[in-house]
């Protein structure tokens, strides 16, 4: 009698511990500076002017991120941990979900682990898990989308719930940051690109096929086309009640006062990139440097020196494997990186920085994780361990200047800035 093939167990637990030990050490020491510092200061008087509904400001961004930091302020006080609380909690999230994408797109624990650990230390989560900025909102809610997205499909019985969750988290992406806008409408274009290869004659209303059994294409656009729209309206609810300068045109005509903003020509700036640059890991920003709480502290962002770049012929092995058709997972995050990148590459915004490249780094980073489970596979079990404690290692060695930690002087920035572009 033979037996029953093994069943990979779900690392749940494992994803959940990871992300919470990432959010103690966020938290670490996360009031300092006890100021506010690098594009805190446009985010915090926009958050203010939200609780009080008094002058409607930093109008070229939406809602749902202020709205956010609004909620943490209103919760523990307009200070430091106040500002940063929710952002923390958000960071926190982005990574247990990007564990569980990778998981129901694998099956495979080391790989889901792997990621989870790339990611935390990857540096762009952490620093902005640690700042009230808009970023870590927009990644948070892509990554939970992702995951249920990914979960629908190998879970097709749990399907229409996991896809309406799906389709309020790619909402809340959008209203966070408009620079999510593309990446949120790959679920959907993927589900009609699937079930039109899937070779239905009713391709409207057939419920058989990929990627979802059991799902027409009608209700899939429903979830993943409509219900985000609806939900990225709703966060702009309170824009028509502020005492000056609230929504009074309609959303529509507020959108194109938006994008007039977002494209307009701005002067040059010293910190400004372009994308050769963040993909090569060239450009660093110093969102702080100075003399604050008692000693010399710095925050430097820039990717993980050692992933960063490691990721980038892992991103090929991801699209040479996923072309030959052998890996989906490895395809879809290939051709993740590839559009999130893209759009910035064709976007019509004149100044643009290296914080930009947080969400294809994310890609990048797992698809870094994939590389190493298919080469410990291959019985390189040695050098695939070697990556992850060097990884480690780069991280630990990096966690004074992206942590705020106290320096021991003035100059200690050059420590850590290897190149004259970091300076």
């Amino acid at each position: 009698m033979s037996r029953a093939p093994e069943q990979p167990q779900d690392p749940i637990l494992w994803c959940a511990a990871l992300a919470l030990g990432f959010w103690l050490l966020v938290a670490w020491n996360l009031g300092i500076p006890t100021k506010p510092y690098f594009d805190e200061v446009h985010y915090l008087p926009a958050a203010r002017d939200l609780i009080a509904l008094d002058t409607f400001s930093n109008r070229e961004h939406p809602l749902f991120g202020k709205e956010m930091i609004a909620l943490g302020i209103m919760l523990l006080g307009d200070n430091a941990w106040g500002w940063r609380i929710m952002p923390s909690l958000a960071g926190a999230l982005a990574l247990f979900a990007v564990m569980r994408v990778v998981w129901f797109g694998t099956l495979s624990r080391y790989a889901t682990l792997v990621a989870g650990l790339l990611v935390a230390t990857g540096f762009h989560l952490f620093i902005h898990s640690r700042i009230a900025m808009l970023d870590v909102f927009a990644i948070a809610a892509l990554s939970v989308a992702f995951w249920q997205c990914a979960a629908a499909i190998r879970e097709p019985e749990k399907g229409r719930w996991r896809l309406a969750l799906a389709g309020v988290a790619l909402g809340l992406a959008m209203a966070s940051k408009w620079n999510t806008l593309i990446i949120a409408m790959v679920p959907g274009l993927a589900f009609l690109v699937l079930r039109w290869f899937a070779g239905r004659r009713r391709l409207l209303l057939s419920r058989r096929g990929m990627p979802v059994p059991g799902m027409t294409l009608v209700e899939a656009f429903g979830w993943l086309g409509l219900l985000p729209l609806i939900v990225y309206a709703a966060t702009f609810w309170p824009a028509y009640y502020f005492a000056n300068q609230p929504i009074t045109e309609g959303l529509i005509a507020h959108h194109r006062f938006m994008l007039d903003l977002q494209t307009q020509v701005l002067k040059p700036h010293p910190y400004q990139s372009n994308w050769p640059e963040w993909v090569m890991n060239w450009r660093a920003i110093w969102y702080l440097y100075e003399p604050v709480d008692g000693a010399q502290r710095g925050i430097m962002l820039i990717g993980n020196p050692l992933t960063m770049l490691l990721g980038l012929p892992a991103l090929l092995w991801c699209a040479w494997q996923g072309a030959k058709a052998r890996a989906p997972m490895h395809g879809a995050v290939a051709v993740l990186y590839a559009v999130s990148l893209g759009f910035w590459i064709f976007a019509a915004k004149p100044v643009q920085f290296y914080y930009h490249y947080f969400l294809p780094s994310t890609f990048l980073l797992v698809a870094l994780a994939l590389a190493l489970d298919d080469l410990r596979q291959s019985g390189r079990r040695k050098l695939a361990a070697a990556v992850i404690v060097l990884n480690l290692l780069v991280f630990a060695f990096f966690y004074e200047i992206i942590a705020a930690e106290p320096l021991a002087r003035p100059d200690s920035f050059q420590v850590w800035a290897w190149l004259e572009s970091w300076k």
